[in-house]
């Protein structure tokens, strides 16, 4: 239902007018904001709490070369200003922003202007994973730059994909980053686990992979169940805390990141910003009916 929803233009236009209309608005507790400004506010007061980040500037499934031309300066334009502003250098992006679904060539071409700036000012890039259709192609121009001796990238792999073990096998193997997510997409039975359980089952033998294999691995989940296992693996496994660390979402368990850092453990937050924000915030407000209340709850308080 989200996701249809996410994908309806009325809606989409209210949420613009009211979403970001004031620093209390309800989709700020999710997004940073509309302008790079606001992204780089959010993430010095992460910082200010010990937390790390990494921005993401929204947007996916552009559908023309002007479209991927525009977010590829944006970004250009991002590590440039976090540069300026002495924050942690760290994005993360889609690749069918810069037009992998127009033409792949292109999207490399988009990915190596980004890169050069970025491997310049030591920022790292993590590409994010899109639903199942993208997921080959997105390794295989992942594996193209790398190849092309980019080693200031990462990628995301999705525990609820049956094909996840054996990619995460190769990205050890080679020495790639790797953030495990479980998956924000609805997919089919043909390529994905369908039930939690499963998932979970799947997520924990990939985090083992990780923590035995891994080059720095990042586990990004707020299933406090989860988080407990990989706690207790990583100990076993003698693995310091300071090669691998924990990832969350941006306003999602605020709670549990401040008590992660005060028992040592490095989080760090993912921080979206920008004016293409509907459908992200209609994602998290599927994965997690508490999101919906909330979001309720504080345009109850905005009328009133």
């Amino acid at each position: 239902m989200f996701t249809l929803l996410s994908r309806s233009n009325t809606l989409k236009r209210l949420a613009s007018a009211y979403g970001m209309a004031t620093p209390r608005s309800f989709a700020r507790r999710f997004i940073a904001g509309e302008q790079i400004d606001d992204a780089i506010e959010a993430a010095r007061a992460l910082e200010a709490k010990g937390l790390r980040l990494t921005l993401d500037y929204l947007g996916e499934s552009v559908t023309t070369t002007d479209q991927a031309t525009s977010a590829t300066r944006e970004y250009i334009r991002l590590i440039a200003d976090i540069v300026a502003a002495n924050i942690e250098r760290n994005v993360s992006l889609k690749l069918s922003q810069l037009g992998l679904v127009i033409d792949r060539a292109t999207c490399v071409d988009n990915m190596r202007r980004i890169l050069e700036p970025a491997r310049q000012h030591e920022t790292f890039v993590r590409i994010d994973m899109e639903s199942s259709a993208y997921t080959e192609v997105t390794l295989e121009v992942f594996e193209t730059l790398w190849n092309l001796e980019y080693r200031n990238i990462g990628v995301v792999l999705q525990s609820c994909l049956y094909r996840t073990e054996r990619d995460l096998r190769k990205m050890n193997e080679i020495g790639a980053r790797v953030r495990l997510v479980k998956g924000a997409y609805r997919e089919p039975a043909s390529v994905a686990y369908q039930q939690k359980e499963d998932v979970d089952a799947a997520y924990l033998r990939q985090m083992r992979l990780l923590v035995d294999h891994g080059t720095y691995p990042a586990f990004a989940t707020h299933d406090v169940a989860l988080l407990d296992e990989i706690k207790s693996y990583a100990a076993e496994r003698e693995l310091a805390r300071d090669k691998y660390e924990f990832q969350m979402l941006y306003g999602i368990r605020r709670d549990l990141q401040a008590s992660y850092v005060a028992d040592g453990y490095r989080m760090r937050v993912y921080v979206p910003f920008g004016r293409e924000w509907f459908p992200y915030f209609m994602r998290r407000l599927g994965e997690r009916p508490a999101n919906v209340w909330f979001v309720i709850r504080a345009i109850l308080r905005e009328k009133r």
